[in-house]
Formats: structure tokens, sequence, C-alpha cells
């Protein structure tokens, strides 16, 4: 009659596979979660290294990941420049890589940027200012979070109303009549 180790005292040998059920201590509810949630809409999640060509490389995959979302009246240049703004600023802080996430919510496009850098220092309003005077921010903003500074921006991706033609009289012509001949 042959005996196993385990049966003969011999040396713990570890399982050929992991556990099924969670060791005690490491339940999945016991884990970090995620600081931000985003959820019931699109979304992606792009990273990429913090070096000097990373705002080019995010400003492009986004503007083309929001495209393939089907937006046809997103201004794209303010997408661009947004999202290029917020990772030129993420960079800043001195990670090895940075985040952009973007969802979509009733016409409009969240983009946030996110350091990757726990001691970051809150950076400065100039990013914020510039952001703010693009013509499809609704609204912009930062924070610090135990796992790096977020920088965010909304932007507004509905279709924007015609111009409304003139109809009064011709420019110059200030009684209405104009010139017959």
């Amino acid at each position: 009659m042959t005996t196993t180790p385990a049966e003969a005292g011999g040396p713990n040998v570890p399982p050929s596979s992991p556990p099924r059920t969670p060791v005690e201590g490491r339940r999945a509810a016991d884990r970090a979660r995620p600081r931000m949630e985003i959820r019931n809409r699109q979304t992606a999640g792009l990273t990429f290294r913090a070096d000097q060509w990373a705002a080019k490389k995010a400003g492009a995959r986004a503007t083309a990941t929001v495209r393939g979302w089907g937006y046809a009246h997103l201004d794209e240049p303010d997408l661009d420049t947004a999202v290029r703004r917020l990772v030129q600023a993420a960079v800043a802080d001195g990670g090895k890589r940075i985040s952009v996430h973007l969802a979509d919510q009733d016409q409009r496009i969240l983009a946030v940027a996110l350091s990757h850098v726990a001691d970051a220092a809150p950076g400065g309003d100039d990013v914020l200012t510039e952001l703010a005077a693009l013509r499809t921010v609704v609204s912009c903003g930062s924070d610090l979070a135990p796992d790096g500074r977020r920088l965010w921006a909304l932007l507004d991706a509905a279709p924007r109303p015609p111009r409304e033609r003139r109809t009064g009289p011709a420019a110059g012509d200030e009684d209405g009549a104009g010139a017959d001949v």
C-alpha cells in the first residue's frame, strides 16, 4: 500500500492549482476598490507612458474613440485640445505613466487624466483657465486622490442649433427700400 506525502507527514507540497474558494483574509470584498466609478454609459480607458509624446497620442486616440461612439456633431478639435492639455498637466506631475478615462452621458463627454503620482502637488489654475476657454467645455476641474492627481473636463457634444438668418433689411439699407433698377 502506498501513502501520499501528506499522509506520511512528509513535506508540505503546495496544491497544483489555486484553491477555488478565497483564502481567508483575501476575500474579494477586502480588496481596494477603485476611487472613481463610472457606470451605465460608454467608457474607455487609455494608458500612456508619461513622456513628451503622450499628449499628442492621447488626443488622437481619445478623438478616435469618441468618434467611434457616433457623435456626429462633436467638436473634435476641442476634444483633442482638452485631452492634450489634461495629459500635459498630468505628465508634469512626474510619474511613469498616465491614464485617460472617457465616458459619455446625455450628449456630453467626460475626459479625465490621472497622473498616478501619489504625492502630486496641486497644479496651477492655468490649465483650467485654458480648458474653460474652449467653446464646448461645460466645466472642468482637478482634485488630489491617493492614486494621483485627477484633471477632468466635461465637453458638450450636442448638435449646435443652426444660426438664425437675418430676415430684416439688408445691411446699410436703413429704410428697408432697396435700390431697384
